[in-house]
């Protein structure tokens, strides 16, 4: 069971990510953010009751808490939507398969995990696809737009934003684990979405006052509230569910799904092409993730 709402988890994240390309056309990206977390604050107000088994939150756990919204949530939410509005759902697809790696890393680093050589391959290959990807020519829906559009919308910094969220998901797994064994999941979600209402309501209700509301279609605002329930509600839920009983390291392990999906959803939905050098970096980054999640040889 904790395998399976890991693995849902991810594959939501990776599909609502591909599906908030035609959100960041409708509204400003900290508008959208904001939007989000004010949706999923209203649906889950009850969560925020502590459990009569859960014991008082600690200092300790209370920074946590704050760290696992303004990075998980917060700043991944904003480097992601940002960088899907500058870049295509498949080459953030291709970025995002070097989360495993990535949690292995920091893994190694704050839980003091060896990391195995075929540990560090899958970091050297991870790397490399995301290389290759950034000096390949956008395709897909950027290729098709005008020199104009396909200027300003700058894929390498897109890119770029999306790796600055991968960062923020690896610290997202880390945390998240510390957070499991002292609160529950629906008290998890319900703390941090608080936190990132909290942390974008300057900024959107500046552009709240400034946005026409009346021009945003009915299909758009159904797609936000889908948006928002899955962002802040069901992927944080059955992600921190699964967590509780499996270690950091190996929930890594799940966040392929994440850039599957991902590509997927840009191919099938939003009619995306893959390219041949996206293709093969693409390619490059499973090879990666298959190297760091392969079960070790039992003695």
């Amino acid at each position: 069971m904790a395998y399976g709402c890991l693995a849902l988890s991810m594959s939501l994240v990776g599909g609502y990510v591909a599906l908030s390309k035609p959100l960041v056309a409708a509204f400003p990206v900290l508008l959208l953010a904001w939007l989000r977390f004010g949706i999923a604050a209203l649906a889950m107000p009850h969560w925020l009751k502590r459990a009569p088994d859960e014991p008082p939150m600690t200092a300790r756990t209370r920074w946590l808490v704050f760290l696992e919204s303004f990075l998980g949530n917060f700043l991944f939410s904003i480097c992601m939507l940002f960088g899907v509005s500058m870049t295509s759902a498949v080459s953030a697809g291709v970025i995002m398969a070097s989360i495993p790696a990535c949690v292995a890393v920091a893994s190694w680093l704050f839980l003091r995990e060896r990391i195995t050589v075929r540990i560090g391959a899958a970091i050297v290959c991870a790397a490399f696809g995301i290389g290759l990807l950034a000096l390949s020519p956008a395709s897909g829906a950027h290729a098709s737009a005008t020199p104009a559009a396909a200027q300003s919308s700058m894929p390498w910094l897109g890119n770029l934003l999306v790796f600055c969220a991968v960062l923020c998901e690896t610290a997202y797994a880390v945390i998240g684990k510390s957070l499991t064994g002292r609160l529950g999941p629906k008290r998890i979600a319900s703390l941090i979405n608080l936190w990132g209402f909290m942390l974008s309501m300057p900024f959107g209700i500046w552009f709240a006052l400034q946005f026409d509301f009346t021009a945003v279609r009915f299909g758009t605002w159904a797609l936000l509230v889908a948006y928002a329930l899955a962002a802040s509600i069901w992927t944080v839920w059955l992600w921190m569910t699964g967590l509780r009983n499996v270690p950091a390291a190996q929930a890594g392990v799940f966040a392929v799904l994440l850039p599957v999906s991902a590509a997927l959803v840009g191919v099938l939905v939003l009619g995306e092409n893959l390219s041949s050098p996206q293709l093969l970096a693409f390619v490059i980054a499973l090879v990666g993730v298959m190297l760091a999640t392969w079960p070790a040889r039992r003695t």
